[in-house]
């Protein structure tokens, strides 16, 4: 079994088959080497067969959050050159982007050959190095504009090979597959290293706690990543218990410190598992650091030590090692990491000390080489698994005619990890309410990133320069935060 999707199982051999069909659909498209494929698609077994085929083709493959708001996708789109996109019937909103496109209705979500006419000859598969481009995923950064990570051949397969190591893993392995396939959580941690070893991927279309125990339970399934918010809300069902969940080895849900409580409430929950936390990003294709087992608890806070082939260390603001147990910025090393960023040399320029990469984190390595998260020190909001740069948000709150001065910044959330706050001086004699902010963003910006909450202010703290001290300003807001005014994430 290669999938596993509803009551659908997709052997290896089926698999292969609808991935030659789809790569016929795409040769007679001219689609070849090089070019780019978007997808703006849920999960479904028709995500993995057009990305298999956008490799097999020789062609790039680019996966967009479908969060996102029809400008976000377009900028994508144009920023990357895209000669295609394949989009889920679902999200109309996108037909008016002026680009060709094929549309994944419902009949084909689960099998790509409804898209294909019965004629078309099965192409050749293009040879492709570890150095050609792979996949370009776009990922929030400092700026108001997301960037694309070139991931090649080598990032993957290297990435993979490290997986299969740390996680010994097997064609035993029955992944959970229920984050989103366009996320390098999804696709990556470990995703499609468990095909790579001849395992079976049980896919999810959306999430849903209960049917993700229920799944657990009916398909045997092994092992699995979860955003800490899934985990969460997996772990709050009423009466757990009534599933079998014996089947299930361990689940990785890194990306935040993880609060002690959460790992004793998933060996609550799954007695025969372990939580796995880890370190990652999209530039390394996730997964830099596993927690090792039976040293879950001994090294609490933890996100665990660098995998085979990645170096860590952590750095001064000129790039000099600091020893052990000295805070400083986290830089990543090895065949995993990407080569740069989508037409942007500058901005790749600024993310590396000579072949280290600049993660932005800062962190401390022990004695051991444990490394432990303490802060974050590019301006980053990390709600939801979703990467978040608050000055975008900022960008669109500045257009409302009622402020004078805004700041976003993420405070700490039980459910989402972090929770997005704007902070907000008002024009003289202005009022803005919460549900005008709400309203507006909303216009503008995926779900995800709107603000949850908004607090005024008579004045933003500042250092003598004049930047917003948002650390003060966080350290505020935690307080003020309890028992304000919500909106929906």
């Amino acid at each position: 079994m290669a999938i596993i999707y509803d009551d659908e199982v997709i052997s290896y051999g089926e698999l292969y088959h609808r991935v030659t069909r789809m790569a016929s659909l795409l040769h007679a498209k001219g689609i070849g080497q090089n070019d780019v494929v978007a997808m703006f698609m849920k999960n479904s077994p028709a995500f993995v067969e057009i990305a298999l085929a956008i490799s097999y083709v020789g062609a790039v493959f680019l996966p967009i959050n479908f969060r996102l708001a029809a400008g976000e996708a377009e900028h994508i789109l144009k920023d990357a050159g895209a000669k295609l996109l394949f989009m889920d019937e679902e999200f109309a909103r996108l037909k008016t982007l002026g680009f060709m496109k094929i549309i994944v209705g419902a009949v084909a979500q689960g099998d790509s050959r409804h898209l294909v006419p019965d004629d078309l000859p099965a192409p050749y598969p293009v040879q492709r190095s570890e150095n050609d481009l792979m996949r370009l995923m776009y990922t929030s950064g400092t700026t108001s504009r997301p960037k694309g990570v070139m991931h090649t051949y080598g990032n993957f397969y290297w990435k993979s090979f490290d997986h299969i190591i740390a996680l010994s893993l097997t064609c035993d392995q029955r992944l959970l597959v229920v984050g989103p396939l366009y996320h390098v959580g999804a696709f990556d941690l470990p995703g499609m290293a468990v095909m790579l070893v001849g395992g079976s991927l049980v896919l999810h279309r959306d999430f849903d706690p209960e049917q993700v125990l229920a799944s657990i339970e009916r398909h045997k399934i092994t092992c699995g990543w979860m955003a800490p918010v899934m985990l969460s809300r997996v772990l709050a069902t009423d009466n757990p218990g009534r599933f079998d969940l014996s089947s299930f080895q361990w689940c990785i849900a890194g990306g935040e410190k993880t609060p002690e409580v959460r790992i004793r409430d998933f060996t609550r929950v799954f007695s025969d598992g372990r939580f796995i936390d880890g370190f990652g990003m999209t530039e390394t294709c996730s997964g830099d650091t596993l927690m090792e087992p039976g040293r879950e608890f001994d090294k609490i806070g933890s996100v665990g030590r660098a995998l085979a082939h990645v170096e860590i260390r952590i750095v001064d603001s000129k790039g000099m090692t600091l020893p052990p147990n000295t805070q400083g910025e986290i830089c990543v090393r090895g065949p995993k990491v990407t080569k740069g960023y989508w037409n942007a040399p500058d901005k790749t320029a600024e993310s590396f000390f000579d072949d280290w990469l600049r993660t932005g984190d800062i962190g401390v390595l022990d004695d051991e080489g444990f490394l432990f998260i303490t802060d974050r020190a590019k301006d980053m909001i990390l709600t939801g698994a979703e990467n978040v740069a608050s000055c975008e948000v900022e960008g669109v709150i500045y257009e409302l005619d009622q402020v004078a001065e805004a700041a976003v910044i993420g405070v700490p959330d039980v459910e989402w990890g972090e929770r997005i706050v704007a902070a907000v001086v008002p024009n003289p004699d202005a009022d803005l309410t919460y549900e005008q902010l709400r309203d507006h963003c909303r216009a503008q910006l995926a779900g995800f990133k709107v603000p949850r909450e908004l607090h005024i202010f008579e004045q933003l703290p500042r250092n003598p320069s004049g930047k917003i001290l948002k650390r003060r300003l966080r350290e505020d807001l935690q307080e003020r935060s309890r028992g304000n005014e919500t909106g929906e994430q």
